[in-house]
C-alpha cells in the first residue's frame, strides 16, 4: 500500500473542501475514511489502498453539486489518481467503488460488487445517521434553501434515481425517504452494530421535532 499516495490524497481533499458548508466537507470525508478503516478491521480480505482512497475520494465531485452528473465523481477521482501516477488497475477499482457508494432512492437497489465498496458505502451511510447525520441533513437543507418541515408535503419513496435527483422536499422528509432506512441497508455486521444506537437517536430526535413543531410541547 502506498502511504504516500494516501497522505497526498488526504491533503488534497482537505484543501479542496476547506470551508464547505453543506455537510459534505472535509470533516465528513475524514469520518468516512476513518470509519471505513475501522470496518475493514473485520474484513482482512479487503484491499486497504482501494478502501482508503475510495473513502477519501468518494465525494470529490458529488452529483448533487455537479448538475446531476453521476460520472463527475469517478472522472475527478481518475484525474487526480492519474496525476499521482497511480496504477491503472487501482484507479479502476476506486472508480467502481465511487460509482457504487451513493443512495439512489428508497425504491432503488444499490448493490456493491466488492468488499471495498461495501465498506465505503457502509461508512458513508453511517455518517448520514445519528447526531452527525441530523446535523448534516439540516446543513444540506439550508444550503439548498429548503424549509425544515412542511406537513402538507408527504414523503416519497422514490422508485428511480431520476426521481430522487429531482427531490426538493423539506428536510424532515429526508428522514422518511432515506435516513431512517439506512440501518437496514448496510452490508456488514460491524456497520450494523454501530448503526443501532445512531438509528435510535434519530428516531427520538424526529419524534421530539414533531412534538415541538407547533410550539406546544
Amino acid at each position: 500500500m502506498s502511504v504516500d499516495l494516501i497522505t497526498a490524497t488526504a491533503r488534497f481533499i482537505e484543501q479542496k473542501f476547506a470551508g464547505e458548508g453543506s455537510g459534505h466537507d472535509w470533516a465528513h470525508i475524514r469520518r468516512v475514511w476513518l470509519m471505513a478503516r475501522r470496518l475493514a478491521a473485520a474484513h482482512p480480505e479487503a484491499d486497504p489502498e482501494t478502501t482508503e482512497l475510495a473513502a477519501l475520494l468518494h465525494d470529490i465531485a458529488d452529483w448533487k453539486f455537479h448538475d446531476g452528473d453521476y460520472e463527475a465523481g469517478p472522472r475527478a477521482a481518475r484525474e487526480w489518481l492519474r496525476s499521482q501516477h497511480a496504477a491503472a488497475a487501482l484507479i479502476a477499482r476506486v472508480e467502481t467503488v465511487i460509482r457504487e457508494v451513493s443512495f439512489k432512492g428508497l425504491g432503488v437497489a444499490t448493490p456493491v460488487t466488492s468488499v471495498e465498496a461495501a465498506l465505503v458505502q457502509d461508512a458513508d451511510r453511517l455518517d448520514a445517521i445519528g447526531a452527525i447525520g441530523v446535523a448534516r441533513a439540516f446543513a444540506y437543507g439550508g444550503h439548498k434553501g429548503r424549509p425544515l418541515h412542511d406537513p402538507a408535503v408527504a414523503p416519497v419513496a422514490h422508485d428511480s434515481f431520476a426521481s430522487y435527483q429531482k427531490n426538493t422536499a423539506p428536510t424532515l422528509n429526508h428522514f422518511y425517504e432515506k435516513l431512517l432506512h439506512l440501518k437496514d441497508r448496510l452490508n456488514t455486521d460491524a456497520a450494523r452494530q454501530v448503526a443501532q444506537e445512531r438509528h435510535a437517536f434519530m428516531e427520538t430526535y424526529v419524534a421530539r421535532f414533531l412534538a415541538e413543531w407547533d410550539g406546544i410541547d
